[in-house]
């Protein structure tokens, strides 16, 4: 006969004592697993460039869109926004910056300078940049961006200290930003940063505070300087040219009146000679004619004549015949003409 043989009712609490202790492991597996699979996905923006590592070494780069890797720490991924345009900020910082090499936390010491005729100023300025090489960028400097921070204020230094006050505050902004850019470019492109200068552009330039005031005098007296020498010049433009034209003007009237003269004399020396011509050939008609042209000359300018004899005991006036000819003619009325006894 057989012999059945009857499980006890806690047979199944043996069961479950014995995977209590692995559930712990099994949770920790899940987590792992599953943030192995998170991890193996991720994402690069439009504007950027994924640069991947494995084990620390360079494997390559990726575009925009979603991505995968391989997970636990074995790949790592750094987005750079390649496409982006940055900036660097000199002398004063902007709000809500997302770039940390952007802004530096010693705004004055970085901005006050000196001049090249030792003066101060206080300059701020911007750079402008973008990346050009990714991998050159991660693994040819320690930190570009503090790097590229150094560097544009040891040029802009340099260069402002070429120049005077003057060139710096005025007339010289467009000379150093365009200096500033050249020797910029140079010491990136020379330490193959792998990125490249797009701008360099001066914001505020002032002198210091203690002496601005004092500047601001110099600057009023220097203006006020300017005004007066062009109201001079002015002056100067208007009164110059009107006297040389009268001077010219005198000047051309006299070589006119000299010129009058010495034809005439030259004229009166040519009828001299002919006239003495003349009176070699006929003295005595020359003479007379000579007389007859002086008191024809003469006695028109004389006026009112009268001629008298030595023994004449009346005297007549001589009519001026030229006046009677120029008073029309009168008519004449018959009247009875006295007679005169002789003496």
């Amino acid at each position: 006969m057989a012999r059945s043989t009857q499980l006890p009712d806690d047979a199944s609490l043996p069961l479950g004592a014995n995977w209590g202790p692995l559930l712990p492991v099994l949770g920790l597996l899940a987590a792992l697993a599953f943030f192995g699979l998170s991890s193996c996905f991720y994402t690069v923006g439009p504007e950027s460039i994924g640069v991947v590592q494995r084990f620390g070494r360079s494997v390559g780069t990726v575009g925009p869109g979603l991505r995968f890797k391989l997970p636990f720490g074995i790949d790592q991924v750094t987005v750079l926004p390649v496409k982006r345009q940055l900036k660097l900020e000199f002398g004063f910082g902007s709000p809500g910056v997302t770039n940390p090499d952007q802004v530096s936390g010693e705004q004055t010491k970085e901005s006050d300078m000196v001049t090249g005729d030792l003066n101060a100023a206080h300059v701020e300025w911007v750079v402008q940049y973008e990346i050009s090489d990714p991998e050159k960028y991660m693994f040819k400097n320690r930190e570009p961006g503090p790097t590229l921070r150094d560097l544009s204020e040891s040029v802009m230094r340099e260069v402002v200290g070429d120049r005077t006050v003057d060139e710096v505050l005025t007339i010289g902004r467009q000379g150093i930003e365009n200096e500033s850019i050249t020797k910029l470019t140079s010491l990136v492109q020379e330490l193959q940063m792998g990125l490249r200068v797009q701008q360099v552009q001066l914001k505020n330039v002032h002198p210091p505070a203690p002496v601005q005031r004092s500047f601001d005098e110099v600057n009023r007296a220097q203006q006020e300087r300017e005004q007066m020498i062009n109201q001079a010049n002015g002056e100067y433009n208007k009164v110059v040219p009107r006297a040389s034209g009268e001077a010219s003007k005198k000047i051309s009237e006299a070589e006119g009146y000299a010129l009058t003269r010495v034809n005439e004399a030259e004229g009166d020396v040519a009828r001299f000679k002919k006239l003495l011509e003349q009176y070699e050939k006929a003295p005595e008609v020359t003479r007379q004619r000579l007389y007859l042209e002086t008191v024809a000359e003469v006695m028109p300018k004389i006026g009112g004549k009268i001629i008298l004899d030595a023994d004449a005991k009346q005297f007549l006036p001589l009519l001026n015949l030229r006046q009677l000819d120029a008073e029309p003619a009168k008519p004449s009325t018959p009247r009875a003409t006295p007679r005169t006894q002789a003496p």
